[in-house]
């Protein structure tokens, strides 16, 4: 029997193990589904277990009546115990036998009638058991009432995760704000871990102040602004700086995306700000954030959001708490978004957000700082050099310079290495620009003669023209959706750029397609992003800028005006007429062709250049700034320094 108990102990204890390998969780916060699996698979390790009991018990021989009596006149029965219907005997040679009479009947009666004499009876031993008690009653009920009780257990179990589903339709309206505790020191963040966005983390230094003493600003009449709007590009860490906020003011976080507001039923986005605000003011003084907040604050009246006015409720609950009926003094409410043009008037009117925070993309000084807060627990060869990797990036928000150090660490441990060195740092450049090496993608003898003229042909030009940001790197070998690509990068950080720069830009852009059309005497798809970029930069010229001469200083597209909510701008929506709309065609053709001369005659007279470095391309795939700049030198051209890009601005 012992046995048989460890051996099904062990089967119980697998079947456990099986459940929770395969995913299953017994809590009953699970689902439905999960639920129901539950209860199945306890029901069958309860008839697992109770089956291999039954099978292990030593089975007694069940004899008939009249073999009985034959073994009681043969003298070789000891003892009968009776007990209801059921009879057992016992041998003189220790066995034990079973049998069966007719329950009314009393032993010696039915013994008589298959010829056993008083006098064979009285030489063993007769053992009368009554049938009684509660143990007796349930053994007998037992084998109805067990499989009645589990199925009851089984519905009660089943109906309360139904009632308790059923509950979450009361807490549909319930804000689902996540809250950060002051006092969490793992999640919290302060304004030494935001590195850059000095200006910014200056204007809210006077929040942090208002938030860790109110009193001093109330008892003198003042009213720190209420809302808080954080504007910029996606990655400049709009969020982070609102969590070094609350971090630094040490009062509880509450953040929500404004998608989270919105449902497909009307009312419960206004339910969901109600419930939020009222968490926060039981906190105050406490922060609420709402991260892109266009997703709900977008002008009221446009038409858009579906059917229904369930975003613009939202919003009016939004303004009501912030400057209301009721007065609100110790929530501040800060926002994210990286398209204030699309915001609500009535948002940023003073009493809600009329404190305005932008966040620009971080300088070069930033950027260093900025990967010096992600390298602190990755551990650095001695060859890094993170200014030098802050030069290269320019235009990286600090989300991408995350993105760089991560991806450094990745490729060091892929190497089985145990520091990051500067040239995996390098490399992570060129992959969070442009994606990965696409090392199975093989060009044909062909195609790589031809994708070496055309990087040559850019770099050739940007070499050349005055205006242009110098070469640091060309390379031939395929990442994302580029053949091969040219690196420039600017000699100095700049806000402005002038109109001999776009121009410079756009010979650039076409340097590729001119050699391709020189060279081959064709043109195939390879330069069809870059006539993209440039006949956008020659356009943004004529409508945004005002640097046409055919049109003048006029604007007639404000900034991202020939896209309105992600779709082209039709003629219907145009702010000019059709004959403006000539001229503007004109005036960009006209800018196009002349720097598409301008090039033609740059790579006819330096020829020899361009074949020479696209010879080296065809052979060494990748040319670095320092081996370009040698070759050109070569042939007689002097590669841009520091001091040409300073006295090109004054």
């Amino acid at each position: 029997m012992q046995g048989k108990e460890k051996k099904a102990g062990k089967i119980g204890k697998k079947i456990l193990k099986g459940v929770k390998e395969g995913g299953m969780n017994l809590s009953p916060r699970q689902g439905f589904f999960g639920n129901v699996m539950t209860t199945l698979v306890i029901l069958l390790m309860i008839v697992l277990a109770a089956s291999l009991f039954m099978t292990g018990e030593k089975k007694t021989e069940e004899i008939a009546i009249s073999q009985v009596a034959k073994d009681i006149q043969a003298g070789s029965v000891t003892k009968v115990v009776v007990e209801g219907e059921e009879i057992t005997l016992t041998y003189k040679d220790e066995v034990t036998k079973k049998s069966k009479k007719e329950r009314e009947t009393a032993l010696s009666e039915t013994l008589a009638n298959y010829g056993v004499t008083a006098a064979e009876l009285a030489t063993i031993e007769v053992e009368i058991k009554r049938e009684s008690g509660f143990f007796y009653w349930l053994l007998q009920i037992a084998p109805f009432l067990l499989p009645l009780i589990l199925i009851v257990l089984f519905f009660w179990y089943v109906s309360r995760q139904v009632k308790g589903a059923g509950m979450q339709a009361f807490t549909f309206g319930q804000s689902k704000a996540r809250m950060i505790d002051p006092d969490d020191k793992t999640q919290r963040v302060l304004f030494k871990d935001v590195a850059g966005v000095k200006e910014a983390k200056h204007e809210l230094e006077e929040v942090v102040d208002f938030l860790k003493s109110p009193k001093k600003f109330l008892d003198i009449g003042a009213r720190i602004p209420k809302g808080v709007l954080l504007m910029g590009a996606p990655g400049t860490g709009k969020t982070m700086l609102a969590r070094a906020v609350a971090g630094e003011a040490k009062v509880p976080f509450f953040s929500i995306s404004g998608s989270e507001f919105v449902e497909m039923f009307v009312g419960v986005g206004a339910s969901r700000v109600r419930d939020l605000f009222k968490m926060a003011k039981k906190v105050a003084p406490a922060i609420v954030f709402i991260d892109e907040i266009d997703a709900v604050g977008r002008i009221r009246g446009t038409g858009m959001g579906g059917g229904h006015d369930e975003r613009e409720q939202t919003l009016n609950q939004i303004l009501v708490e912030m400057d209301g009926f009721e007065p609100n003094e110790k929530v501040i409410v800060m926002a994210a978004t990286n398209r204030p043009d699309v915001l609500d008037p009535a948002l940023l009117r003073p009493g809600r957000f009329d404190r305005r925070v932008i966040l620009d993309l971080p300088d070069i000084h930033d950027r260093e700082a900025i990967l010096k807060i992600h390298s602190t627990k990755k551990p650095l060869a001695e060859d890094v050099n993170l200014k030098i990797i802050a030069e290269r990036t320019p235009g990286f928000s600090g989300a991408d310079l995350y993105s760089l150090m991560n991806e450094g660490a990745i490729l060091a441990a892929r190497n089985d290495r145990k520091t990051v060195t500067q040239h995996d740092l390098i490399r992570s450049i060129e992959k969070v620009m442009l994606g990965p090496e696409r090392q199975s993608h093989l060009l044909s003898k062909k195609e790589k003669e031809i994708t070496a003229y055309h990087e040559a042909g850019h770099a050739l030009v940007a070499s050349i023209l005055p205006h242009a940001d110098p070469v640091h790197k060309i390379s031939i070998v395929s990442r994302g959706h580029a053949g091969g690509y040219t690196l420039k990068l600017p000699l100095e950080e700049r806000r402005l750029q002038s109109r001999r720069e776009f121009l410079d830009d756009i010979g650039v852009s076409l340097g590729g397609y001119v050699a391709e059309e020189m060279i081959f005497g064709d043109i195939t798809t390879g330069p069809s992003n870059d006539l993209q970029v440039g006949s956008a930069l020659a356009r943004d010229m004529v409508t945004k800028y005002g640097m046409s001469d055919g049109l003048g200083a006029v604007a007639y597209e404000e900034s991202g005006g020939r896209s309105y909510l992600g779709r082209t701008r039709g003629s219907a929506d145009r702010e000019y007429s059709e004959d403006i709309s000539a001229k503007i065609d004109k005036e960009v053709a006209k800018i196009v062709d002349r720097a598409l001369k301008q090039v033609k005659e740059l790579l006819t007279k330096h020829r020899d250049v361009l074949e020479a470095i696209a010879l080296e391309l065809i052979r060494v795939e990748t040319l670095e700034r320092a081996e370009f700049e040698a070759l050109l030198r070569k042939h007689g051209i002097s590669p841009k320094s520091k001091v040409e890009a300073t006295e090109k601005t004054k």
